[in-house]
């Protein structure tokens, strides 16, 4: 700093007074130049072959790529005769890009060594009695996200204010971090999520996990290329971890709700109401623990539940345990899927459920029960089959079960329409493919 210093303001003052004390073939200015940089390189040099730390050598690259050329040599008094001088970098290229692999291989061990230690403080969270910390009402150990993406952008911008290269090569040894630090915070995960079940803030502390996964994917999504490999691994990552947190906070819920379903097919669906205000109640305990989640996972939590209500009142249908002979019992069992689906479909919306594409599926399967035309039947199917492509024979077959005034003729041309006009459709949202007909 003292060199840089006094080489500026005395090529200053031989700027402004003693050049012109000379005659110009005297060149006074680039001698007084070419010495003063050539003194200045040789401690330069002398420095970078000294054992330098890291701060040291950080230093010493942003004088050689920074200070030196750009507050220096382009100071808005010294640039023009600079410029003509022609003077060289402060240090040879080969020291210079010692210098930046020494910095280069520091910096990537110092910002994965952190990582490493962030995660295990983590680690040690979860372990300790306490409930994590709440923000705007939803769990969170917002720490985390912050201090692993802040120790791989503070370490970018650092090497970048080097230089613009140095920042490039830093970036791409960097590129991996965040990916392998994702694989090692799922695996952790899903250790605690095996071996802590007893904890006191098991939930809380699965419900946490979850919602960080935001700031990551928030990251990933506004900072990577649409094409990068590393995004792809990043966002697959956060989806596991997301979605194995889901199963866990859902697996009390859906083991109340069976025996509860398997009611519809016990009770041949005389008191369907009923049965469907218990379901309706027993989820709605649970979906208010779920309101600590972040909004788009407490969406996705809730259209998970929305389907699996759904895809289970389904099932109850394609047991084959109820089977009508007369349109009447047809008509009656139809105005009862309907009230059951619009009950279902009114607590799911009013829940935040988004996922429309489940509302169609029961009034169109109560319709195919009410209607008794063949052709008015097949219309039916086809319209069912356009909207969940995923339907097949098998599911169909099992459902009609229920028409049991169907002749085997009339039952074989609803199934043949079926197969043609599924046949080109492509696999939209899963519904009827979760679905196993025994």
């Amino acid at each position: 700093l003292h060199m840089g210093k006094t080489m500026k303001e005395d090529l200053t003052v031989v700027v402004k007074y003693i050049k012109q004390l000379y005659p110009p073939e005297f060149n006074v200015f680039s001698t007084y130049a070419e010495l003063y940089h050539n003194y200045f390189a040789s401690q330069a040099k002398k420095n970078a072959e000294s054992h330098l730390e890291d701060k040291d050598i950080y230093l010493l690259l942003s004088w050689v790529h920074n200070i030196y050329p750009k507050d220096m040599r382009k100071d808005h008094v010294l640039a023009e005769e600079l410029e003509k001088v022609k003077l060289g970098s402060l240090l040879p290229s080969s020291l210079s890009k010692e210098l930046e692999n020494k910095y280069l291989d520091s910096e990537e061990a110092t910002i994965k060594n952190s990582l490493s230690k962030c995660l295990d403080k983590e680690i040690q969270r979860w372990k300790e009695d306490k409930e994590p910390e709440k923000l705007n009402g939803h769990f969170q150990s917002e720490l985390l996200a912050i201090f692993v993406i802040q120790s791989i952008y503070s370490g970018q911008k650092r090497a970048k204010d080097i230089s613009t290269a140095v920042g490039e090569e830093l970036s791409h040894r960097l590129s991996k971090e965040l990916p392998a630090f994702l694989k090692s915070y799922k695996d952790a995960f899903e250790d605690f999520k095996e071996k802590s079940k007893k904890h006191r803030y098991y939930k809380p502390i699965l419900i946490a996990n979850i919602n960080n996964c935001w700031n990551f994917r928030d990251y990933a999504e506004k900072n990577m290329a649409e094409k990068d490999d590393n995004k792809a691994s990043i966002l697959s990552t956060l989806g596991d971890i997301e979605n194995s947190g889901f199963d866990v906070l859902l697996q009390q819920l859906f083991a109340q709700l069976k025996p509860i379903y398997k009611k519809f097919t016990e009770n041949k669906w005389d008191s369907s109401s009923e049965i469907m205000n218990e379901i309706i109640k027993t989820t709605s305990k649970h979906i208010s623990d779920f309101r600590t989640l972040k909004d788009p996972f407490y969406h996705a939590i809730v259209e998970k539940i929305h389907a699996r209500l759904v895809k289970e009142y389904i099932v109850r249908l394609l047991k084959r345990k109820v089977s009508l002979k007369t349109p009447a019992q047809q008509q009656n069992l139809a105005q009862h899927i309907s009230k059951n689906a619009a009950d279902l479909e009114a607590f799911c919306t009013s829940n935040g459920s988004q996922a429309t594409w489940l509302n169609s599926a029961l009034p169109k399967l109560a319709e195919i029960i009410r209607l008794q035309d063949l052709g008015a039947i097949k219309i039916e199917v086809a319209t069912l089959a356009t909207t969940y492509p995923d339907i097949r024979k098998r599911h169909l077959e099992a459902f009609l079960h229920i028409k049991a005034n169907l002749s085997r003729g009339e039952l074989k041309s609803i199934l043949g329409y079926l197969a043609d006009s599924t046949a080109s459709m492509p696999l939209g949202a899963p519904l009827f493919s979760n679905i196993n007909v025994s």
